[in-house]
């Protein structure tokens, strides 16, 4: 059953990282305080573009949390971003950098449904959304009792990720897109701390090769925010710290080998496989460069909200 949840929320990762791209509409109402920042030329990727990369090179948090289940890696509280609270972050930049952090985290901890925690997320993330007037796309009750359930984790993890994909769709279509940027950067920080942590105590090609595999992701990402880099202090520490991300991966050798899908038949519908590869050239020593470096950022950006 995960298997399939984790194709159902790969399809929508791919539309809702694509539909970053649209451009901004002059006529759009311009918000105060941060939300005020010019966009200039964002998001003029094209959406097939992005769709492509993204598809290919993005490991969400809810394939990292899958991947460390597979591994047989124990849940561990201690991964979270336990020490932001929803009601310490004051700017639209904090809360938009929260919601992705704490985001990741709700996907992690509901893969592995630790109830507790995932009742405790949602209330921050209801009341950061809130703070940034997108609360009415979160059915927090619905969610809520999902979560207590513990009987649909497929329909769980689809609505809560259905949730973020409405809120960037409406902070694009209110001229607020370089908050939904935030989100997307910071989601990918912390699924890929996620990542980081695991691989230093438990060794696993697999996990390897996700992270060597986000060489190119971090490409897009950088295009994602720079125009946004000169805006904003902030805004430049965010784009200092993926240009610091990259260059730890700048000797990373990634060989992709493309192949046609296969299809079958099963249970009364097309199943489609895709049968691409690729091989991730990386070090140790490059490797525990990259994850100490993403862990370094992770831990400052958390403790500087």
């Amino acid at each position: 059953m995960k298997g399939t949840l984790i194709l159902i929320l790969s399809a929508a990762l791919v539309t809702l990282f694509s539909c970053r791209h649209s451009s901004r509409n002059p006529g759009q109402v311009v918000y105060a305080e941060i939300d005020s920042v010019s966009t200039g030329n964002a998001g003029q990727l094209s959406a097939e573009e992005a769709a492509e990369e993204i598809s290919r090179n993005f490991s969400s948090p809810i394939e990292i949390a899958n991947l460390l289940q597979e591994m047989n890696v124990p849940y561990s509280p201690q991964y979270l971003a336990s020490s932001l609270k929803a009601a310490d972050q004051a700017t639209s930049f904090d809360k938009a950098m929260a919601l992705g952090f704490l985001g990741a985290d709700l996907g992690y901890v509901n893969m592995y449904e630790m109830t507790g925690s995932s009742i405790d997320l949602l209330k921050s993330i209801k009341k950061l959304a809130d703070g940034l007037l997108v609360g009415q796309y979160i059915d927090f009750e619905t969610i809520k009792r999902l979560s207590l359930e513990k009987s649909n984790i497929d329909s769980l993890m689809f609505l809560s990720l259905d949730s973020y994909t409405k809120i960037d769709k409406y902070l694009r279509e209110k001229g607020r897109g370089h908050l939904s940027s935030l989100m997307i950067v910071s989601a990918w920080i912390e699924s890929q701390y996620l990542a980081a942590q695991v691989i230093q105590k438990y060794q696993d090609r697999r996990l390897r090769d996700r992270i060597g595999e986000q060489e190119y992701f971090i490409d897009d990402l950088i295009r994602l925010i720079s125009p946004y880099c000169g805006q904003d202090d902030q805004f430049r520490k965010i784009c200092d710290y993926l240009s610091t991300i990259k260059e730890k991966y700048s000797k990373v050798e990634i060989t992709y080998h493309r192949s046609e899908p296969v299809t079958a038949e099963k249970d009364g519908g097309l199943v489609v496989t895709q049968t691409d590869s690729s091989f991730v050239a990386m070090t140790d020593k490059q490797l525990n460069d990259i994850t100490s470096a993403i862990i370094d950022i992770r831990n400052k950006l958390i403790t500087s909200r």
